[in-house]
């Protein structure tokens, strides 16, 4: 008996710790990403003379992003309610830039397509953001947002807790949780940002290319029912 009740108590003890994150039932876990080649994704570019091998290749299991031209890779499937798992770095030795794993994605293909955004500059890993009329509530201290502007539409956003990335050229590990209208997320283990009332609808995952040389070694999802 003692020894079930420690069972216990260690169990309530781990999944209440703080900065524990929980990303899902991981025997549902679909790796979007396979290590080897860009099968199940297609692409946007601005320039329409780029193509997808133009900007994205696979090198020793590392999905690389060149950052030009302005564009996104997106998955050929759509998801409505998810845990992501994504791990990113920016290219060791360069100037780390701007990129974003858009959420949701739907409606017109354009640059920043109508979409909800976990921020990827580097410094603001963290930030949430609703584009194009996406509605999105939080913490109103925190809360930014723009009409009519000319690559957002209407914007609203949330900015992050704190940070928590490691230094450029180091990886990251990017929790998102997208279920129903509730929006969290995680960097490397600690919560850092939560926001309400996403709109809930289905729609591709996509890595921007916005700037910047950023690698992903990991892009693994887990549906919520």
């Amino acid at each position: 008996m003692r020894s079930f009740v420690w069972s216990v108590i260690s169990m309530l003890v781990f999944v209440t710790l703080p900065g524990h994150s929980w990303a899902g039932d991981a025997a549902k876990s679909v790796p979007l990403f396979n290590g080897k080649d860009l099968t199940g994704w297609g692409h946007f570019l601005v320039d329409p003379d780029a193509g997808m091998k133009d900007v994205w290749s696979v090198e020793e299991a590392v999905l690389i992003c060149k950052g030009e031209p302005l564009g996104y890779l997106h998955t050929t499937t759509e998801y409505t309610s998810f845990a992501l798992v994504v791990e990113w770095r920016w290219a060791p030795g360069t100037e780390p830039g701007n990129s974003g794993v858009l959420l949701r994605v739907n409606g017109e293909r354009r640059a920043i397509p109508r979409s909800y955004e976990a921020q990827l500059k580097s410094g603001d890993a963290g930030d949430l953001y609703g584009f194009w009329g996406m509605a999105l509530s939080g913490d109103a201290s925190r809360k930014r947002e723009a009409k009519g502007h000319e690559m957002l539409g209407d914007m609203v956003g949330f900015t992050k807790i704190e940070g928590n990335e490691n230094p450029p050229g180091e990886w990251n590990r990017y929790e998102i949780r997208l279920d129903g209208p509730l929006f969290v997320v995680h960097v490397n283990g600690k919560k850092v940002n939560e926001a309400t009332g996403a709109d809930v609808l289905a729609g591709p995952i996509a890595l921007q290319s916005e700037g910047g040389e950023i690698h992903f070694r990991k892009v693994e999802l887990t549906p919520i029912d």
